[in-house]
């Protein structure tokens, strides 16, 4: 059975490859799908994103990597998939993500959306909080593979975040 595990990836994160490395444990195929959204601006490219997938998984031996530029059950029907595996962090993610099965499955009847509850230690995880914590010079290492840390010190340390500064304030009036 091929499943296929779409996303961003923008980066990849521990919790992502989590759900890589069971799926790889539950299906004969998995095809790990880069989208290309023209509607975000990501902060790696489509390459150096798979890029930075295929270095961490290189130790899994039925994974594939691809990108996609169509609807996600489009992509999946093209692959000859069956499963969308999908996985889950929080309550929030479950409602979007069921919404989403139940669009995928309208489109693609055949195509069955399987969800994996992400591992306790990763449940908090996204790349969002992941590019906002490197943003502001905190350690992202202990939340994504060593490459993917590696570039976005890298990213970061090119073009340091804006300093905020605060608005300036009234002086206080004398005290009588």
């Amino acid at each position: 059975m091929i499943a296929v595990y779409p996303g961003s990836f923008d980066p990849i994160t521990l919790g992502h490859l989590d759900i890589i490395e069971r799926g790889c444990r539950l299906f004969e195929w998995v095809i790990v799908a880069v989208a290309r959204n023209p509607n975000k601006t990501p902060l790696f490219t489509v390459q150096q994103r798979l890029n930075q997938i295929k270095t961490c998984t290189q130790h899994l031996t039925n994974l594939e990597l691809d990108t996609f530029d169509t609807l996600t059950v489009t992509y999946a029907t093209k692959r000859k998939a069956q499963v969308l595996l999908r996985g889950l962090r929080v309550l929030s993610d479950f409602e979007y993500e069921l919404q989403m099965a139940h669009t995928n499955h309208s489109l693609s009847p055949q195509i069955e959306t399987v969800f994996l509850a992400t591992s306790n230690e990763y449940s908090f995880l996204s790349s969002s909080l992941v590019k906002e914590i490197a943003k502001f010079g905190g350690s992202a290492t202990h939340l994504v593979p060593e490459n993917v840390a590696i570039e976005l010190e890298e990213c970061f340390t090119k073009t340091p975040p804006s300093v905020l500064i605060p608005p300036p304030t009234a002086p206080m009036p004398p005290a009588d």
